[in-house]
């Protein structure tokens, strides 16, 4: 198997959005967006699939040591092989990629953030600084289009918390923050133990109206030169967007379930949105 094939094949099998949004892009474009997602695959599995703390910590340091071997010339893993192939084409910064790492870290050091603030640290590290990088694999002519990335890669890691609430619980993380837990008069242990309530559907509208502020402010911020180029980001922001419509239609019933969109059905979105443009 190929770099390249290991990085599809991780891609393909994780049915993210974010497959569907680079199906319609050039193939070096797709080459290099589809090792990079690979890469946020592999580290966030060392998190999701790692019982022990210490054992994950000592994954996350041997894939800081790759990237330095990336960067010297020396890759081993398929995956920075991958990304040994379009960095000469790509700007993907080492030090961006390292703080995709820090994010994941988050995840050992701590399962509580005590208000949006320091829970938007987190969404940077684990989402935002993808979308810069994702940016500029897409191309940009402006740079107004980096701050487009920024707040649509925080709009896409609130949708992920939003959708995840009682799955995450089930880990033992809660990424609400806790003040707005406390103004909405929702106890950790109704999350801890999925009870869902009228105050909790409250918290969730709230989070979901966050996160579509995130949306528009993204969207505004994208100058029409680079609108073309970064259709794979809209396309993205398409499926999610409607997946937080069906999430607030279901009366915000994460504790419980999972809300997601069938394969068909983004790709219907994904398609209808690259025609748009």
């Amino acid at each position: 198997m190929t770099p390249e094939d290991y990085c599809q094949q991780k891609a393909a099998a994780s049915g993210s959005s974010f497959y569907y949004s680079f199906l319609f892009l050039p193939p070096e474009r797709r080459r290099a967006i589809t090792a990079l997602y690979a890469f946020c695959r592999e580290v966030d599995d060392v998190v999701d699939e790692c019982s022990d703390a210490q054992v994950a910590a000592g994954k996350l340091a041997w894939w800081r040591a790759e990237l330095d071997a990336l960067y010297a010339g020396r890759p081993q893993h398929p995956v920075t092989k991958a990304l040994q192939a379009v960095l000469p084409q790509f700007a993907l910064p080492q030090e961006q990629l390292l703080e995709i790492i820090d994010g994941m870290e988050m995840d050992l050091q701590q399962t509580r953030y005590l208000d949006f603030k320091a829970l938007s640290l987190y969404c940077y590290r684990v989402a935002s600084v993808v979308g810069l990088l994702a940016a500029e694999i897409f191309g940009h002519t402006d740079r107004r289009t980096l701050k487009y990335a920024h707040d649509l890669g925080m709009a896409f890691q609130l949708t992920n918390i939003i959708r995840d609430v009682g799955e995450d619980a089930r880990r033992g993380r809660v990424y609400l923050p806790l003040d707005e837990l406390k103004r909405f008069e929702v106890p950790v242990a109704d999350i801890l133990n999925a009870r869902h309530s009228e105050n909790f559907r409250r918290l969730m509208e709230f989070q979901i109206e966050r996160a579509e502020g995130y949306y528009a402010q993204a969207m505004s911020q994208l100058p029409e030169a680079d609108r073309k180029a970064q259709r794979p980001g809209l396309v993205m922001a398409a499926i999610y967007r409607t997946l937080l419509d069906e999430i607030k239609r279901d009366g915000c019933q994460v504790l419980n379930q999972r809300t997601s969109l069938t394969p068909l059905r983004k790709l219907w979105i994904a398609w209808r949105t690259w025609i748009r443009g």
